[in-house]
């Protein structure tokens, strides 16, 4: 295998990985920059995966080659409502944010799984018959090297970049994302001026659960096309890990998202390329977790979060 082409392969799968990270940030970055602490990404995978693959086996024959798009939809709208146990409990009933979602990554995984052996009395799905399937760019894909790395792909990798892109704009050039943003900054400032902070905040919740469960959905859809417990390990954290990376913003969530998903490439198909070849197993597959915590560690303390990140709002205080 020549350098180039390892190259393309490489690029190729980091993008595959990266898109159910970039969904799962975009959310994230929604939920905390209006001031709730999502720790509760995992658990939204986890669901997202679980919906997308059971809806999938269920309803294949009757969508046909529609049945993974509609899947995606079916886990955004269930880890929506999935992701409202966590704004209930978060800000109606003011519990510490990062306990709530913690609860919420045990309650996916014990709800998925707990499903899984009643509906296939085992711990593992089926393999899903209507997965997604790359599609190639017309003309750009044949661009020499390029086309190879980066316009033949699955559609949930365009679909994430474009998500991340919309939540751009959403966020910085609209109403709705300055109400946000200021609910999440200064939340009393932001009542007095007639801006509902609960409602607010319980929108971009249940957003961060809509993108979860399509982050969780994409991964399953195209990687895995199968649930079990090891569907989901770590993907969710990696994605709050993106959101403190990207400063919590959508553009800087993208680059630090598929920045992890390059460090999961490597641990999947580096042992093919040439120059990591040697390099033992165990090493690349701890790979993206190593490379999470040192993200983290040498750049949390430059990122500036919200100012009301995590701190409950009582209404009419002042």
């Amino acid at each position: 295998m020549g350098f180039f082409e390892a190259l393309a392969i490489m690029v190729s799968s980091a993008l595959v990985f990266a898109a159910p990270l970039i969904f799962t940030a975009i959310g994230g970055v929604f939920s905390e920059r209006s001031g709730v602490i999502n720790i509760g990404l995992e658990g939204l995978m986890v669901m997202g995966a679980f919906v997308g693959i059971v809806f999938n086996l269920t309803f294949a024959d009757t969508f046909g080659s529609m049945t993974p798009w509609i899947s995606m939809l079916a886990a955004m709208v269930l880890s929506a409502i999935f992701a409202l146990v966590h704004a209930v409990a978060s800000i109606s009933f003011r519990a510490d944010q990062v306990v709530s979602g913690v609860a919420i990554n045990f309650l996916a995984l014990g709800v998925g799984l707990f499903l899984t052996r009643e509906f296939y009395d085992r711990g593992q799905t089926d393999i899903i018959s209507q997965p997604f399937y790359t599609w190639d760019v017309p003309l750009l894909s044949d661009i020499p090297i390029l086309g190879r790395m980066f316009f033949e792909n699955y559609p949930s990798t365009y679909l994430a970049i474009a998500v991340a892109l919309i939540g751009w704009f959403v966020l910085f050039k609209t109403s709705f994302g300055l109400r946000l943003r200021a609910v999440g900054e200064h939340p009393m400032a932001a009542d007095t001026n007639g801006i509902k902070v609960y409602r607010m905040r319980y929108i971009a919740v249940m957003i961060s659960g809509a993108m979860g469960g399509l982050g969780g959905a994409a991964y399953a859809l195209t990687v895995a096309q199968a649930f079990s417990q090891a569907t989901i390990v770590g993907q969710g954290f990696m994605s709050l890990a993106a959101v403190i990376f990207g400063k919590w913003h959508p553009l800087g969530a993208l680059g630090a998202a598929i920045f992890f998903g390059f460090a999961q490439a490597i641990s999947i198909n580096g042992a093919s390329w040439p120059l990591l070849s040697n390099i033992p197993q165990v090493f690349l597959l701890i790979l993206p977790y190593v490379l999470t915590i040192l993200a983290l560690a040498g750049f949390i303390g430059r990122a500036e979060a919200p100012k009301s990140l995590g701190e409950p709002y009582i209404k009419g205080s002042r």
